[in-house]
Formats: C-alpha cells, sequence, structure tokens
C-alpha cells in the first residue's frame, strides 16, 4: 500500500482512476438492465417494474457512497502503479485478484451498513461479472492500442534499446545478453574476459551484438563502452567470499571503485538507468527472515563491497539518473560459462563425479534462484518503468527457494541415490532467509525453475559430456584468480584514478563485522 502511494502521481493516476469509477457505474447499471431484461423474458413483469422502481433509491443513496471504495481498493492494489508492467495471463490475474476484493468489501459494507437492499442482491451477480469482464478489458485493449499505435519514442521505458553490460561475458551476463538480444535490445559488452570469450560464441555474430574488450577499471574503456547507451547492467565484480579475501585491493577496485566510476561516466553521458547486481549476502547472518528494509551486516569483504557500492549509487540518485540495485539470492544451474564454486552446483557435480558430499552447518538458510530465473528478472526490472523500479532495492528470488543447506542435500541425493553425504560444522554462521514479496508485488517475478530441475540439468550435462571435469580452474572464481594472479592496470593512471575513487575506504579496516 505505502508503495503504490509513493509511486502514485495524480498527473497519470487521477484519469485511471476516474475511469475505473466510471466503468463500475456503468457495470451497475448494465446489471440494472440486464436484471429487468431476464425478469421480463420470464413473464416476471411485476418483479421488473418492482426492481425498476427500487433502483433509483438504491443508486443514488447506497452504490453512489459505496462505489468509491473501487478505486481505492485499485490503488492500494497498484492498479495505478507497479501493474502497468504486467503483461497478458499476469495482468489479468492481477486486476482479477484486485477486482473481487474490491468486490468482497462493497458487499460487505453494503450488508453491515445497509443491510444488504433487495435491489443489490437481485443484480449483484451481473455487476461482479461485468465489472470483472470491464476493468480487464479496458487494460487489455489500453496495452494492445499501446502496442499497435504508440510511437517507438513513447514505448522507450517499455524496452531498453540499447544496453550495456558490464562484465557480460560470466556466469550471469552470457545469458543475460542472450535474453536481451531475443527481446529486440541492441547489446554492447564491456569485458576484460578473464575467463575467456567461449560464453559469449553463440552471440559473436548477432547484428544487434558489440564486444568491447576493455576493463572497467580503466576509465577511456568505460567511457567508449557507455557512450550511446540507454542502460547499463552494471555485473562486473571478484565474485564471492574466498576470491576478494585472497586479494582486497583488486576486490574494493573491481566492486566499489569501479562502480563510482561508472556513476559519474553514466550521468555525464546522460545515461538514466543502471542496474546493479548486489548479494542477498549483505544481510549477514540473522535467525529472522529479512527483506529489503532490513540492516545490512555483511560479515565478509565482499558482502561490504557490494553494501558500499549500493550507497553510492542511492546517493546517486536524481530526477535523470535511477539506479535499481538487485540483491540476487544464492545463484544455481547450468550457463555459457558454467560455475561450480557455488553449493548447489558443487554439491551437484560431486554427487555426479565422486559420490559424496560435504554439508557445513545443515541447518542454515539459503535463499536460491536459478540463473536463468536470476536473469529474467534483471530483464524485467530494464523493462519495467522508471516508476516503479527507480532508486529502489529488490531481493531477486522466490520465498518457495528458501532451503538449508540439508534440505539441499536431500534434493541431490534424490537424484543420486547412491551418494554420500558427510556433515561438519564449521565457523559459517550466514544463516539468512529471505523475503521476495516485493519483486513479487511489483514485477509479478515468480521463478519458473526449481532446486530438481538445476540439479537435474546439471547431471545431464555431466552424462552428455559437455562438461568432463568440474575442478578445472575456468569454473573456480577463486582459484582460478590465484593461479593468474590479480587483474593487472593498463597503466599507473588507472591505478590513480581507483585509488581516488576508492577513497577512505582504501583505509579501512574490512575485516568481517
Amino acid at each position: 500500500m505505502l508503495k503504490a502511494l509513493r509511486n502514485f502521481t495524480w498527473q497519470e493516476g487521477a484519469p485511471r482512476m476516474l475511469a475505473d469509477y466510471l466503468i463500475v457505474h456503468a457495470s451497475m447499471l448494465l446489471a440494472l438492465a440486464v436484471s429487468v431484461t431476464y425478469r421480463t423474458y420470464l413473464g416476471h413483469g411485476s418483479e421488473a417494474q418492482q426492481v425498476t422502481g427500487g433502483f433509483q433509491h438504491y443508486y443514488l443513496a447506497f452504490f453512489g457512497v459505496l462505489s468509491p471504495i473501487f478505486p481505492l481498493v485499485f490503488l492500494s492494489q497498484g492498479f495505478y502503479t507497479h501493474s502497468r508492467v504486467y503483461k497478458g495471463r499476469q495482468k489479468v490475474w492481477i486486476v482479477l485478484r484486485g477486482v473481487a476484493l474490491a468486490l468482497a468489501l462493497f458487499f460487505a459494507a453494503d450488508f453491515l451498513l445497509f443491510k444488504m437492499q433487495t435491489t443489490a442482491r437481485s443484480v449483484a451477480l451481473p455487476f461482479a461479472l461485468l465489472a470483472g469482464t470491464g476493468l480487464c478489458s479496458a487494460r487489455l485493449l489500453k496495452a494492445w492500442l499501446e502496442k499497435r499505435f504508440a510511437s517507438p519514442q513513447e514505448n522507450a521505458y517499455a524496452k531498453p534499446r540499447r544496453v550495456l553490460v558490464v562484465g557480460g561475458a560470466g556466469y550471469i551476463g552470457s545469458l543475460l545478453v542472450e535474453r536481451l538480444l531475443a527481446s529486440g535490445c541492441r547489446v554492447r559488452v564491456l569485458d576484460s574476459l578473464v575467463y575467456g570469450a567461449e560464453p559469449l560464441r553463440a552471440v559473436m555474430r548477432h547484428p544487434d551484438f558489440e564486444l568491447m574488450i576493455g576493463d572497467c577499471r580503466n576509465i577511456q574503456d568505460v567511457v567508449k563502452a557507455v557512450h550511446g547507451v540507454e542502460s547499463i547492467v552494471q555485473l562486473a565484480a571478484i565474485v564471492g567470499d574466498p576470491a576478494c579475501e585472497q586479494d582486497h585491493t583488486s576486490a574494493l577496485e573491481v566492486n566499489y571503485a569501479a562502480t563510482r566510476m561508472l556513476i559519474e561516466i553514466a550521468k555525464g553521458h546522460g545515461v538514466s538507468r543502471v542496474v546493479f547486481a548486489s548479494s542477498c549476502s549483505v544481510y549477514g547472518a540473522t535467525e529472522f527472515e529479512v527483506d529489503e528494509q532490513s540492516e545490512t551486516q555483511p560479515v565478509s569483504f565482499y558482502g561490504r563491497t557490494k553494501v558500499d557500492s549500493e550507497r553510492a549509487l542511492l546517493a546517486a540518485a536524481s530526477d535523470t539518473f535511477h539506479p535499481t540495485i538487485l540483491r540476487y539470492a544464492t545463484v544455481f544451474g547450468l550457463s555459457a560459462r558454467p560455475r561450480f564454486d557455488l553449493v548447489v552446483n558443487l554439491l551437484t557435480a560431486k554427487a555426479a563425479q565422486e559420490g559424496v558430499i560435504t554439508i557445513y552447518n545443515g541447518r542454515q538458510w539459503r535463499p536460491f534462484i536459478h540463473v536463468r530465473d536470476l536473469v529474467e528478472a534483471t530483464a524485467m526490472v530494464l523493462e519495467a518503468p522508471v516508476s516503479v523500479v527507480g532508486g529502489q532495492i529488490l531481493n531477486v528470488g522466490d520465498s518457495r527457494l528458501n532451503y538449508t543447506l540439508a534440505s539441499v542435500a536431500e534434493a541431490i541425493t534424490e537424484v543420486f541415490p547412491h551418494t554420500q553425504v558427510e556433515r561438519v560444522s564449521n565457523s559459517d554462521s550466514r544463516n539468512y532467509r529471505v523475503s521476495f514479496q516485493k519483486i513479487e508485488s511489483s514485477l509479478g517475478f515468480h521463478a519458473r525453475y526449481s532446486l530438481r530441475e538445476g540439479i537435474d540439468e546439471l547431471k545431464a550435462a555431466f552424462e552428455s559430456g559437455r562438461i568432463t571435469d568440474y575442478t578445472d580452474l575456468r569454473y573456480h572464481n577463486q582459484r582460478f584468480l590465484l593461479a593468474a594472479g590479480s587483474p593487472s592496470h593498463k597503466s599507473d593512471v588507472d591505478a590513480q584514478v581507483m585509488a581516488a575513487f576508492s577513497g577512505s575506504l582504501a583505509a579501512q579496516d574490512f575485516s568481517p563485522a
């Protein structure tokens, strides 16, 4: 309710509220006509006259007083704010749910306040059907007319045409690039290709794809990449606690300082939207379910760099610059650049190739999300109106995929029944369950892939020979960076620029809080 009111503007919302109000009144008048016609057809003319005679009093004295319930309920349900991004069956379902709630409140108030007049009962069913049909049809017709006749400029918010994906050759980025190209976007990727260009092989020849090999810490590379785009997705990072812990300086530069530099360059080039990939790990250890309003208490250096980047982006928000923070749940599943340093993927690989898995602190809760669902949520944010997602923090996941690590082990042993499970305790105290109600209510996002489906696809990848050795360094961020060494700067100037954007954080103690 509060979010719907925050996003509501009278200039856009008042005409839509008025239209819904008129549809409701038209539905009631038409319901009267249906009732009278039906009774007349059955030969009950006297009853039809009674309905007609009593309706005027009911309509003016009772319905007129109660009818504002409908636009007020619709406002609370986000009809005039976030429901604009719903499509197809999802839009119909959301509208019908709101109409059903409004009807329930209307009839309850009618009964309690006015003792449910006879006229109201006689037209209640046709009124409910006509109101639901009318309100849904009006929205679907409006969406069709906009799609059919609106100019590209008018529909620009619905489909970004030129998108820069920083870190687009990685585990998430490679799939996001494919998704954006499939939806008609022109996509540019800025990536240093630390892990190679193989993840982008499928899109290399696409006419709307452009690869720029460069460093997100190099100001010239970033300026060139940002030029001419409308939206940016910032995925570039040294990901994971172990990878960050082995080199704080590089992690601080890539995860925080480069984002601060990107903010200034994006604003200077008039880029209005930046979507930033953060992590649910920023919540740290807690025994309670957390949401976007919960305090962040990261217990790792990686988590703290994400929190600081979030703060920098939100502090830069303005009428022309609209960052969106996406706190990703723990990812699993197969990608063009596979990773086996993620808990579900790693345990599945061990079960497939070794027959033994080790579970540390099995009672710990984690929120999980399949990588393709995560990509879909990111694309939905890019396609959503700024009024819905601009300046917002969204947890990306699905509450149905909150699992304990012991439950993950059970799911894996269902697929690999001969797997031996070893249970061990260690010092890792991260325990958190996450609410994903906000992204569900604002964008209608639901995960399509279950944990079992992710395990099954990984099993198929091993059985088909697509993946032969999960221990390959390419599949492990920390081990690969340890072997390859920290990413070097192109020049001393880059190091100085990164030091400037790191600011006072470079001198802080980043030991776990």
